[in-house]
């Protein structure tokens, strides 16, 4: 798979540090010890270290030796990245002795890894639901400057290789935010162009904004929040290619769009497709995956500031695999 290849070899090229801190999950250790063997990222484990030496240990990993192993019972750093924590949530009522005992959670500790410039990034959910991984990512990390909404991609890989960047189409919002508003649609627009470079290796992000009207083919107030969606992404990145509203088939196929929206430089060769909800999102790559035969890659998280990406707890040890890929591609675009 070219795509992923290519991914891999980007994160090779450029060792990123990646937190995972799920650290005794077998399928997340065994994902670790493949990452270093291939030196795929510099990877920081969160928890006991002689649990972790124990597990790898049980399960053949010959590479965890290579791992940063950190105790957040133990660390030298964790009364400081309890200070931090409480700097950083006072406001909204977290004592110190409540910062002190949130500290020693492995995902609370590892976004303040990332916070104090130790880290680059992190992965996880093989345990923890959506929410438990965003919710220290939004407090610590927070979102992107001139982002207030966090929206997930999906990368698919078709066999149809005249649409898209050679059968690779980037979707978005597939995972996060049920019913964005123009606003917020806007923003999901900018962030999966940025994904679509920063991941997908794109050099040149096309978006299309869905709907089931093309050009006023159709009169109804959610096709005007894709209209008002479209002007506020250009106002947020005035050098994006962006165009809508356009329905699929008049963003993917050239004879479609020339049709249906002459003139359009998005119209017939787009490669990035802003769903106007999550449902049609989420509807809309799941058919593409299972009635079409597509490699769908993801949810890859956007809109913090440092990446934090979610797995689904049914992951394989590939699954996560890739995501230290992605998450590294991610975060050299965030230093950039």
């Amino acid at each position: 798979m070219a795509l992923i290849e290519s991914i891999i070899a980007r994160a090779q090229s450029n060792k990123q540090r990646i937190v995972l801190p799920e650290s005794l999950e077998e399928r997340t250790i065994t994902a670790a010890d493949k990452a270093l063997a291939d030196n795929l990222a510099d990877i920081i484990l969160i928890g006991a270290e002689a649990e972790i030496k124990a597990l790898a240990s049980k399960l053949g990993l010959k590479n965890i030796d290579k791992a940063t192993i950190i105790d957040p019972a133990t660390s030298e750093k964790t009364e400081e990245y309890a200070q931090l924590l409480f700097e950083l949530r006072k406001k909204k009522g977290m004592t110190i002795e409540e910062a002190r005992k949130k500290v020693l959670d492995p995902l609370y500790f590892g976004c303040l890894i990332i916070k104090s410039g130790d880290a680059d990034g992190q992965i996880s959910g093989a345990l923890s639901t959506t929410g438990d991984t965003l919710r220290p990512a939004l407090q610590i990390i927070k979102c992107a400057p001139g982002i207030s909404c966090v929206s997930g991609a999906m990368l698919l890989i078709t066999k149809a290789n005249e649409y898209g960047e050679e059968g690779v189409v980037v979707m978005g919002d597939v995972a996060v935010t049920p019913m964005p508003d123009a606003n917020q649609l806007a923003q999901i627009a900018v962030c999966t162009a940025q994904t679509a470079k920063s991941v997908a290796g794109f050099a040149d992000p096309r978006v299309a904004m869905l709907s089931f009207s093309t050009k006023g083919s159709a009169k109804h107030e959610v096709v005007d929040k894709v209209v008002e969606a479209t002007k506020l992404a250009k106002e947020l990145d005035p050098s994006l290619k962006i165009d809508g509203e356009l329905q699929a088939d008049a963003a993917l196929v050239p004879s479609v769009g020339q049709k249906k929206a002459p003139g359009s430089e998005i119209a017939g060769k787009a490669n990035v497709l802003i769903a106007p909800c999550l449902e049609v999102g989420n509807i809309g790559y799941k058919l593409v995956q299972r009635l079409g035969g597509a490699d769908a890659i993801g949810p890859i998280l956007q809109g913090i500031a440092r990446p934090v990406n979610d797995l689904s707890r049914g992951c394989s040890v590939d699954d996560i695999y890739k995501m230290v890929a992605i998450t590294a591609c991610q975060a050299m675009d965030a230093k950039n």
